[in-house]
């Protein structure tokens, strides 16, 4: 249907429905009035008894008899204008919660004042607004809700502020004192208003000292039934499951869907009060994640950032691995977040710890550990990705002071995973990703894996035999431990570097074996030959004489030797010279 037929259909209907309740036939119609695409054929001398404003552009027009007028901007449109043409007439018309705010501006605009005629629409209006609409919450919030397309008017009259008033006084008793069950009904009831009005009610919410626990049942209510696709599941389950789709739209940051829950979060999150313990942890997350998500200003994700930081001792590793997902769960994509959330605690405990001890590692409290226990934990989980670098592992891992862990067990299971996930990293990258560890922090059953586990590099290998080896040797009790761990990692570096010596002279004397051998072959038939060579091998083995007597194991002070490779000889040399048999 076109819209010149569309125009001509709302005008016949607007025409018919007029002609049923205009008091008589018999008086022909001499005024049309034109509000958007709909006509009401009317009689001045109706509408000039009770409306001011229509009496002043009759006696103002410069036509002789005006016989059309347009009232295009009347709020509340045509369905509002068709009642206060009603009341002109005196036919009686049902005045509820929903029409009365735009019958109240539409009688403002029409000058429909008592001061103009007694008993006008502007006090009708108004009594059933003090009377009846406002004097309960559900009233004055439906009242509210139908004025967002009456503004600036409603504003001008006060609607918004009345209702206002009314809604944020009586959600703060029904806090307090239940009238019904479930005792927060009232937090559904605010979900139907707009964003602009919800913060005014909460804003007047705080003015009347309504508890935090009050403001926190209402934003969680509002925000779970306004962003329904996003902030869901934060009860802490099924975070990561494939059977939650993602949000239905683009990912186009302009579109409109996004734009509009982008500036409804930002608005919830600047309402937060500024009770740590005031929001379900789980909550938080969703916010954050959302607040990802929408790509929303950095103050709204730093001010999420620091209240989960805050509580991160309460996090699970489900609400890490949250916050660092897509929505299905298949790709990891934020990780910077986490990082400054675990960073914010690390910083605030050293504080904490600094002004209570002066010291921060002679303190690590049961947070610190219980957090350093869940980011290793979250590591193992996040280790099999490849989009995990290096670097961000490492970064994550090394923002826990290393005297927060007890032991590295968990942080070594992580790195297992990784090195597992990613098999093409060279012995470097390996060791990179392994400096995050201690390995004399491992338990035994941790040691005794690492010792056998071919992913390592013979570095982190070494350190672990050694310490075994130590001990067994020393028979040190399980607290003196810490206080050799210094001068055992001293101890398995110099023997590393022992070991990779000695590997380095093993291939050279081999290489020398076999020119000396070509030597001898390409020299049996030459007699003056034979000098040079009894001279070079006495250059050759004064120098193997000379490197070898670098390479003696004890030379630290050490006499473990658990961790020497077999092929080097580690009896008590002959009083002789060292020779090559």
């Amino acid at each position: 249907m076109s819209s010149s037929m569309k125009g001509n259909n709302r005008m016949s209907i607007a025409m018919e429905r007029t002609g049923q309740w205009i008091f008589s036939q018999d008086i022909p119609t001499d005024v049309v009035v034109a509000v958007g695409e709909a006509h009401f054929p009317l009689h001045k001398f109706m509408l000039v008894a009770k409306s001011n404003y229509i009496r002043k552009l009759i006696m103002e027009s410069t036509e002789a008899d005006l016989t059309r007028i347009d009232l295009t901007d009347i709020p509340g449109g045509a369905e509002t204008f068709e009642k206060a043409a009603k009341f002109c007439y005196g036919v009686n018309f049902e005045i509820t919660v929903h029409n009365v705010a735009a019958l109240r501006c539409a009688a403002e605009y029409l000058q429909m004042t008592d001061k103009y005629c007694d008993n006008n629409l502007v006090g009708r209006t108004e009594d059933f607004l003090s009377q009846v609409a406002l004097s309960s919450l559900s009233g004055a919030i439906v009242v509210l809700k139908s004025s967002h397309h009456l503004l600036p008017m409603a504003e001008d009259l006060y609607i918004v502020h009345r209702c206002v008033d009314v809604i944020s006084s009586k959600a703060c008793n029904e806090a307090n004192f239940p009238s019904r069950s479930p005792p927060n009904w009232w937090t559904e009831e605010l979900t139907i208003i707009d964003i602009e009005f919800f913060t005014k009610i909460i804003t007047a919410m705080k003015s009347r000292g309504a508890k935090t626990a009050t403001l926190s049942a209402a934003l969680i209510t509002y925000t779970e039934r306004s962003l329904r696709d996003l902030v869901r599941d934060h009860s802490g389950t099924a975070l990561r499951s494939s059977s939650l789709p993602a949000p239905s739209y683009s990912d186009d940051s302009d579109n409109t869907t996004r734009v509009k829950q982008r500036h409804l979060l930002e608005s919830i999150v600047s309402l937060l009060p500024s009770d740590k313990a005031a929001f379900p942890i789980h909550f938080l997350c969703c916010l954050l994640r959302s607040a990802i998500y929408l790509k929303t200003t950095t103050a709204c994700k730093n001010e999420l950032e620091k209240r989960i930081s805050m509580v991160l001792e309460h996090l699970t590793v489900d609400d890490l691995l949250m916050l660092s997902f897509t929505y299905d769960g298949e790709r990891l994509v934020e990780l910077e977040s986490i990082r400054r959330i675990i960073l914010g605690f690390v910083e605030r405990e050293k504080s904490v710890a600094v002004f209570n001890a002066g010291d921060f590692k002679e303190i690590c409290s049961v947070s610190m550990q219980r957090v350093a226990k869940t980011v290793d934990a979250y590591l193992g989980e996040i280790a099999t990705y490849n989009e995990l670098s290096i670097s961000k592992f490492n970064g994550i891992a090394n923002i826990i002071p290393k005297f927060a862990r007890k032991v590295d067990d968990d942080l070594y299971r992580a790195i297992d995973i990784y090195l597992k996930a990613h098999p093409n990293l060279d012995e470097i990258e390996r060791e990179k990703v392994c400096s995050v560890m201690d390995p004399l922090k491992l338990s035994y059953e941790a040691r005794v894996h690492a010792s056998q586990n071919k992913r390592l590099p013979v570095q982190i290998v070494l350190h672990a035999l050694y310490y075994d080896q130590l001990k067994l040797r020393s028979g040190t009790p399980e607290d003196r431990n810490i206080q050799d761990a210094a001068m055992t990692r001293t101890q398995a570096q110099a023997d590393v570097s022992l070991v990779k010596e000695n590997e380095a002279l093993r291939s050279e004397l081999m290489k020398m074996k076999l020119y000396i051998s070509d030597m001898q072959k390409s020299s049996q038939g030459t007699s003056s030959m034979k000098a040079p060579t009894s001279r070079t091998k006495a250059t050759f083995f004064s120098s193997v004489s000379k490197t070898l007597g670098k390479l003696n194991p004890f030379r630290h002070g050490s006499k473990d030797t658990s961790n020497i490779d077999d092929g080097v000889d580690i009896t008590k040399p002959r009083r002789r010279r060292f020779s090559i048999s």
